[in-house]
């Protein structure tokens, strides 16, 4: 008796009719112990059509990845005068690869009193953590999302949390007092600043009312709108969190180089350390998409539909699925592009800053941005802006317009209420840090015949 379906599992879309039509041919040749358990249908939908999204998913983010190296290096060069990588290839468009081989030929050193288990698995959990919460991302409508899961936001908020095992792990297996500092700053730095992104989250999710990557995006589509114009403060928020989240300058404290060497991966040489590195740049991409999902309306641009009306009925879908895959990757470059600038172009902080930063600004403005968010949310619904119909939230102009300049003047009470909590700071106040130095400190002694500078 054939079984029919499998009732437990649910396809975010049903496989293409050449991939059925192929695995149907394929079940001419396989064993009857297999076609009476599972219908070609079935294999199609919830084997082989997810096991071809996942290889190309994969290939086109290590891809992506390898490249945003080189961009950052590219960019970096633009923003200091310098020409940047342009040797290997045409435009050192294949310095990638060449650095690929170099990592991988390089000597494997395994420190001699590691815990040589746990040395080989630190990077292994980083990376994995890093993709596995790839399948839940929303890069485009039909065929161009793995999956759908009711929960997808919690999900990679939750896996994502356990990448740090993998830095904390790494650090500790190496047996070095410079990896182990750096392991434990990275875990005070992203417990403090996950708490951040995920208050920042919970404003999103007033408007969205679904932990869905694509139930996120399909409202936004059906408000019309993004929600970057009614939750601007709380994009700023997630943006620095994020930056900090992923170690990156200027809050990459656990592997400050002048002060650590190289922290966390201090010890790890060849292609264990470029295990690292990628899942850095791959946790980068993940929060990337986050942002754009949450904020810039994923996958979804205003008319991309009417787009796709003009194109032949047979290739609207694919129309369809190439715009919004494209607008998902434009707004995820310009996401990385800000942690590349941002890397350049401010100084590393000191760790009370991070730690001030974290959990006397961030942690109050997200709080504060809920709060606000909800009022204003309760008003218009009361003034009837916005309304509920099947669960999904519809509005007019009005309403858009009401939620927009709302949202952009709640950022005004919430610096308020930072200015009133970091009134009396001085870590971020270098002239009220200078006075706190002793005079005798501070004056400089010179050497006998020695003039002072401008003198």
């Amino acid at each position: 008796m054939m079984m029919t379906s499998w009732p437990w599992m649910l396809a975010l879309n049903a496989s293409p009719k050449w991939i059925e039509s192929l695995v149907e041919w394929l079940y001419t040749y396989l064993p009857t112990w297999i076609t009476t358990n599972l219908t070609a249908t079935d294999a199609a939908d919830f084997i082989v059509w997810p096991l071809i999204q996942i290889g190309v998913m994969l290939v086109v983010v290590l891809t992506a990845v390898a490249y945003l190296t080189l961009a950052e290096r590219k960019v970096s060069a633009w923003i200091q005068v310098r020409v940047g990588p342009n040797r290997t290839g045409p435009l050192g468009l294949l310095q990638p690869a060449a650095d690929g081989i170099k990592l991988l030929i390089k000597e494997d050193v395994i420190p001699f009193k590691a815990d040589k288990t746990i040395f080989t698995l630190a990077p292994i959990i980083s990376m994995v953590c890093a993709f596995v919460v790839l399948a839940v991302l929303p890069y485009g409508p039909h065929y161009a999302s793995i999956t759908n899961i009711n929960i997808g936001l919690l999900f990679i908020l939750s896996v994502s949390s356990v990448g740090v095992l993998g830095i904390i792990l790494g650090g500790w297996a190496s047996n070095s007092k410079y990896p182990l500092l750096g392991a434990l700053r990275s875990s005070a730095q992203m417990v403090s600043y996950e708490a951040a992104i995920g208050l920042t989250i919970v404003s999103a999710l007033i408007f969205t009312r679904t932990f869905s990557m694509q139930g996120i995006v399909e409202a936004q589509k059906s408000l019309g709108v993004w929600f970057v114009l009614f939750l601007f403060p709380s994009f700023i928020v997630f943006l620095v969190s994020v930056v900090a989240e992923t170690n990156r300058a200027p809050f990459d404290l656990a592997e400050a180089e002048s002060e650590l060497v190289g922290g966390f991966h201090t010890e790890y040489s060849g292609f264990r350390f470029s295990i690292f590195f990628i899942a850095e740049y791959a946790n980068m991409v993940v929060v990337s998409a986050i942002g754009a999902t949450l904020y810039l309306g994923g996958w979804y641009v205003p008319g991309m539909d009417a787009i796709a009306a003009r194109a032949p009925e047979a290739y609207r879908e694919a129309v369809l699925t190439l715009i919004g895959v494209t607008a998902f990757a434009i707004k995820c470059g310009l996401i990385l592009y800000l942690f590349i600038w941002m890397r350049w172009t401010f100084p590393r902080y000191r760790y009370d800053q991070l730690m001030e930063l974290g959990w006397k600004w961030l942690m109050p403005a997200a709080l504060a941005n809920i709060v606000l968010t909800a009022t204003i949310f309760l008003i218009g619904k009361e003034l009837g802006l916005v309304r509920s119909v099947g669960g999904v939230l519809e509005m007019d102009w009005q309403g858009k317009v009401f939620f927009t300049v709302a949202g952009l003047l709640s950022a005004f009470p919430i610096l308020a209420l930072l200015n009133a909590i970091n009134r009396n700071s001085k870590s971020f106040n270098l002239r009220a840090q200078r006075t706190t130095i002793p005079i005798s400190t501070r004056k400089v002694k010179l050497s006998p015949g020695v003039k002072p500078a401008g003198v």
